[in-house]
């Protein structure tokens, strides 16, 4: 660090290191290599001001900087080296693409005069990035770190919030620059928050209170609105039953009596086949994919929908949109709810109820209270709620124990379900755990997992035994990739290809990690063990071995439509 003409001129590398300072930034998910060494060099010199933890991969960088940022509701941040270092990033960046996470991804990149000569660990992250981000950059100055630093936490935070890459040459990481941080507002031609539109929301209101059968749909974009309390108080003012993507879960309390549950392939089914009941449909930023609408030439045809979104590309992008409303949704739900008229709908929400009773008796009551001797994965959900009191965040990998966790998980507050949606990434959980349970430190943080996901990013166990990080883990243990599995029993002839995993002792390897380890066989043992898991004051790993063929129900086939839902 020099003083030049009373200025502060340093060298990019630590330039970066403040400018990560001055956007409130104190801790990084990565791994070190030697074109980012550079920065590594100053983080040492800054330990004091930004805690840097190691994961053992760094896809594990990635989704701990998602877990971190959906729990925290600030910008998570992952930094690598060049090449593999970079191009091991690009599986987590993917995934807060599609839905929707704050990070900031900073890699260190070959020094500008070789960049095309095919260095020792070159490769083109921004080329390779570029459709999985919402923008990156590559700098090649240090003057340009700064700025870009700032432009890319606004970026990455306002409007729908995504991942950006900025890619920094190893000679912009030593030249010297003249320090100067400015805070940045605003970007000419990026507006990421549309204007709202009054008569969009008065012509809403009009559809909203002439309807008899209106439907809620709500997705994460009310928790990413902060809008919790404003959605909260449009669902009780307008008296409108409401149900939930798996992203938006418990930004609505479960057991709130308008929460009606989930849509969706393994929805619940009445939530399901009412939505191609329904008169009017508002959509609360939410975007229709595929696994929402199932067969997009039945879904909601009856209906008129209302749908609130901050993204312009969302809006009929699936769903024709008879009622547009753009904009933050943490305003336009204030404006709406004051507009609409609260209805009696006795006869529609019994519709749910009636349905509610239909799939209790052909499918809840069976995964939760099962008379037979095997475990199933809903027993254990239903553990894990008596214990936690729904006050835990729980973190889901992607398979069949994702859907039934999301099915009988209990939420009292928003920011307690985390999981890889869009892209569905195996190896997502536990990293995202790690970042989760330090994002949100006074909380209880359950990793639920399959034996398949589990080890794809099991090496995260070290990252866990270095920080001490206290997540407590489940892995429901069926000797299966059960999700892949059940769908070649169903449509493939029960031809298990490939499916069948032989496990390792996962008791043993946790303990490998000093992380103190269970395993439940028997369901007399279970309770206990979750009760001990929940208690635990450190890192807790559980196993738990459950039907090898189980199935998860309610089930839209792929392409069927949403009324085509079997309980069976």
């Amino acid at each position: 660090m020099i003083m030049k003409n009373n200025k502060l001129n340093i060298s990019g590398a630590e330039a970066l290191i403040r400018a990560l300072l001055e956007e409130g930034v104190d801790l990084l998910f990565g791994y070190p290599g030697g074109a980012i060494m550079p920065v590594y060099d100053e983080l040492y010199k800054f330990s004091d001001k930004i805690n840097h933890i190691l994961t053992r991969h760094e896809q594990g960088a990635t989704h701990a900087a998602q877990g971190y940022a959906r729990s925290s509701g600030k910008v998570g941040v992952a930094i690598a080296t060049s090449g593999p270092g970079a191009t091991n990033l690009v599986t987590g960046i993917a995934d807060a693409q599609i839905d929707s996470t704050p990070i900031v991804c900073i890699t260190g990149q070959v020094a500008s005069h070789l960049l095309g000569s095919d260095a020792f660990q070159e490769t083109d992250i921004i080329g390779i990035s570029t459709p999985v981000t919402k923008w990156n950059y590559q700098i090649t100055k240090a003057s340009e770190i700064p700025d870009i630093v700032s432009k890319a936490f606004y970026i990455a935070s306002s409007g729908r919030p995504g991942p950006v890459l900025i890619d920094i040459t190893k000679d912009a990481q030593f030249e010297f620059c003249e320090y100067n941080y400015k805070k940045c507002n605003g970007i000419r031609s990026y507006l990421p928050v549309p204007e709202l539109q009054n008569e969009q929301i008065t012509d809403a209101a009009k559809v909203i209170n002439s309807s008899k059968r209106p439907l809620i749909v709500w997705g994460q974009g009310v928790i990413l609105a902060e809008a919790e309390n404003e959605f909260k108080e449009f669902v009780e003012n307008s008296g409108i039953p409401a149900v939930w993507t798996i992203l938006g879960l418990s930004a609505l309390p479960t057991e709130h009596p308008l929460n009606m549950g989930m849509v969706g392939m393994h929805g619940n089914y009445g939530p399901n086949v009412l939505t191609n009941e329904c008169d009017v449909l508002i959509a609360v930023g939410m975007r229709f994919d595929d696994r929402v609408t199932g067969d997009l030439k039945t879904y909601a045809k009856q209906a008129k929908i209302v749908h609130l979104e901050i993204d312009p590309a969302e809006i009929s992008k699936n769903v024709f949109a008879h009622y547009p409303i753009l904009g933050d949704c943490k305003e336009s739900l204030k404006k709406l709810s004051n507009l609409v008229n609260k209805k009696s709908l006795n006869n529609w929400i019994g519709l749910f109820d009636n349905h509610m009773k239909i799939e209790y008796k052909s499918v809840i009551e069976k995964d939760l209270f099962p008379n037979k001797d095997g475990l199933t994965m809903g027993e254990v959900i239903n553990s894990i709620n008596k214990h936690s009191k729904g006050d835990a965040i729980i973190v889901t990998d992607v398979g069949q124990h994702q859907m039934v966790a999301c099915r009988y998980a209990k939420f009292n507050s928003s920011k307690s379900n985390i999981t890889s949606g869009g892209l569905g990434t195996m190896g997502f959980a536990l990293p995202a755990a790690i970042g989760a349970k330090i994002g949100a430190s006074h909380r209880e943080v359950v990793a639920v997992i399959g034996d398949g996901g589990y080890q794809m990013t099991i090496q995260e166990l070290g990252t866990i035994f270095q920080t001490k990080t206290a997540v407590k883990i489940v892995v429901l243990n069926n000797d299966y990739l059960g999700m892949v599995r059940q769908w070649q029993q169903l449509f493939f002839d029960k031809r298990y290809a490939s499916t069948e995993m032989v496990n390792p002792d996962f008791v043993k390897i946790a303990e490998g990690y000093s992380i103190q380890a269970k395993r439940v066989t028997d369901r007399k043992d279970l309770d206990n063990a979750v009760k001990l898991l929940i208690e635990s004051k450190d890192a807790f790993f559980l196993e738990v071995c459950v039907e090898k063929e189980d199935n998860v129900f309610p089930m839209i086939p792929s392409g069927a439509s949403v009324s085509d839902i079997r309980l069976k």
